[in-house]
């Protein structure tokens, strides 16, 4: 039998039809249970963990009867039309059979420089640092950090909104990541 392989950074579909994405995982200070955490892509974003053998089990059909998911979270790839959507695209066990442990982990470095930026103004700068490396995977995710959604059209068209998010922010809120 096939374990099941938890993906930090990837979008999960709970068997009630709702998105969410892996943060991490963390333990229990007291017991050391290991946990789930992860995050709403809908309503106020809520962040939640869960014990991570519940996160990875199957649903309960006795419970559930009319539920066809096998298990309550199931990963997702969102293609380009169902951004934001609770639509299962692909399974994405099947997607990544050929992709080593090492490439499923891999965290983007250019959207890490990104998040870590401590202001706004720092943000811009890398925003403008990537422009020519910019694609829409990217420019999502940033969007996604800053609580946004750009809307579709070309990659230039993509960056010049999300600049424009980010220049109102420095604009409007240049306090509020300062320390």
């Amino acid at each position: 039998m096939e374990e099941r392989q938890l993906v930090i950074g990837g979008f999960y579909k709970h068997f009630k039809d709702k998105l969410y994405q892996v943060r991490g995982i963390a333990y229990h200070s007291e017991t050391k249970e290991k946990m789930v955490v992860y995050q709403a892509l809908y309503g106020d974003y809520a962040m939640y963990v869960r014990p991570f053998d519940m996160f990875m089990s199957e649903v309960d059909h006795d419970k559930y009867p009319k539920v066809t998911q096998k298990y309550r979270f199931e990963q997702v790839i969102l293609d380009n039309n169902s951004k934001n959507s609770n639509q299962t695209v692909l399974d994405a066990q099947e997607e990544k059979k050929n992709i080593t442990a090492e490439q499923e982990g891999a965290v983007d470095e250019r959207l890490l420089r990104f998040l870590d930026a401590e202001s706004f103004n720092e943000k811009l700068n890398v925003l403008t640092y990537l422009k020519s490396d910019l694609d829409d995977n990217l420019i999502d995710a940033m969007a996604a950090s800053m609580e946004v959604e750009v809307p579709d059209g070309s990659i230039d068209e993509r960056y010049r909104s999300l600049r424009s998010v980010v220049m109102a922010h420095l604009k409007y809120e240049c306090t509020r990541l300062q320390k």
